[in-house]
């Protein structure tokens, strides 16, 4: 199985190498289909956030096995400002950047698991899975 990576998120060009990287190793693991495009997808939306809310952070690409089932964790975490009121963020629609607020909420249907802890001041870590079906 391939080992996990790490890809700082510093710049445009970082989302597009993340996103690609992403993409190879789902196909790797098993992934086909419209899971590609699926976990593409939320891998963008991860690191945009990163970006546009950060301005600095990280992905990390893990590949995953439970109970014999193959998948692929994402793991995008910064030191930014925090999210004052997740349950807020995580309404469709919802954006403090003017933008149509789908990410988080988006990033949550596309993928089979998702977590978020953010702190107020600290950052903000995102966590989702896709299972190979």
């Amino acid at each position: 199985m391939a080992d996990e990576a790490q890809y700082a998120i510093r710049s445009d060009t970082d989302v597009v190498f993340v996103r690609q990287a992403g993409r190879k190793l789902a196909q790797e693991l098993g992934f086909a289909g419209s899971d590609l495009i699926l976990i593409a997808t939320a891998i963008s939306e991860l690191a945009r956030n990163i970006l546009e809310y950060a301005k600095l952070g990280e992905v990390r690409l893990c590949p995953v096995e439970r109970d014999g089932r193959q998948g692929l964790t994402v793991i995008a975490e910064d030191h930014g400002p925090g999210i004052p009121d997740v349950a807020l963020a995580m309404q469709d629609g919802y954006s403090t950047s003017r933008s149509l607020g789908l990410g988080l909420p988006g990033t949550r249907r596309l993928m089979d698991e998702f977590t978020i802890d953010s702190r107020v001041g600290e950052g903000t870590i995102v966590t989702v899975t896709k299972w190979i079906t």
